[in-house]
């Protein structure tokens, strides 16, 4: 008998209302809600606009301020090269002039010489390399200066 229930009872196929309609069949979705829904989806959009242009111009900074580090330090690198050749080039001239000395009283002169020249340059090159290092730290941080300030104008 639970078989012969069973086969004369089909069950009905259930059907999803098509969408932007009610989720009940036969009964509409009220004018406001509609209006409430389509002002948040509008905002929504323009928010997450904004979000992207956002996100799109703090990508630009964080390119210029990468490009502009970058720079900087191969600048920074190339100095750094320059002093070491200066300074190489310093002491194999002081070993040929000690080699070229014929007497201990002329190696002490050159020896003292050098190290006061050596002491003038390296205090020069110090200062150079500092204001290298300030010039790059600059300019790295211009595209961040300026991305703030394009912030802060857009927000006032």
């Amino acid at each position: 008998m639970a078989e012969a229930h069973s086969n004369t009872r089909s069950k009905p196929k259930l059907q999803t209302p098509p969408f932007p309609g009610s989720v009940f069949t036969g009964i509409e979705t009220p004018a406001a809600f509609r209006d409430i829904a389509e002002k948040s989806l509008s905002s929504a959009k323009d928010q997450y606009e904004k979000l992207r242009s956002a996100a799109e111009e703090a990508t630009g900074v964080l390119e210029e301020t990468y490009a502009s580090a970058t720079k900087g330090a191969s600048n920074y690198s190339l100095k750094v090269l320059e002093v070491a050749r200066t300074n190489t080039n310093a002491a194999f001239d002081f070993a040929s002039e000690l080699f070229a000395a014929r007497s201990l009283s002329e190696v002490v002169e050159l020896s003292t010489a050098h190290a006061r020249k050596q002491f003038e340059t390296a205090a020069a090159q110090t200062k150079e390399l500092a204001a290298l290092a300030q010039k790059c730290a600059a300019e790295a941080a211009e595209p961040i200066k300026d991305g703030m300030s394009k912030a802060a104008r857009k927000v006032s």
